[in-house]
């Protein structure tokens, strides 16, 4: 099973990981959220992040799931995969950006596939987790016409 790690700005990671815990019933075994406040040194945000890779981490790699690309937890989270196994992390690890509910719900639902399977389940859910709800707008086309 691999572990997971929720990677965002402060609250988004900890309101995540409680959706998770509300949906599934209880706190999902190997996930971590991490918070990233403002303004916060980027050596600090990458030690909780390490930390918690090697807390959730049981031999079958860390998928890490974060915000928007570009951000600080972003990069944060790149540096996990990148520079982790010589901060002592020995798990192979792969960093998702985009974050979304869907997304979430499918990692933590099929967290027994591989790390790659699990990637790219991942990015499925949250892709087809994006609907357009409700009536169709009306074109400007159309709307001249009336």
């Amino acid at each position: 099973m691999a572990g997971i790690i929720i990677v965002a700005h402060t609250p988004v990671a900890s309101a995540m990981y409680g959706f998770a815990e509300h949906i599934f019933g209880k706190s999902p075994e190997r996930v971590r959220a991490i918070d990233i406040p403002p303004y916060e040194d980027t050596k600090v945000s990458f030690e909780r992040v390490l930390q918690a890779a090697n807390e959730v981490d049981n031999g079958n790699g860390v998928l890490v799931l974060t915000d928007v690309m570009g951000a600080t937890p972003a990069n944060v989270a790149t540096k996990l995969e990148t520079n982790g196994s010589s901060s002592g992390l020995h798990p192979k690890v792969i960093v998702l950006a985009g974050l979304n509910l869907p997304m979430l719900m499918r990692c933590i639902s099929h967290r027994e596939d591989g790390l790659e399977s699990l990637a790219l389940k991942a990015l499925q859910g949250g892709q087809n987790g994006i609907l357009r709800l409700g009536n169709k707008v009306a074109t400007e086309k159309t709307q001249e016409q009336t």
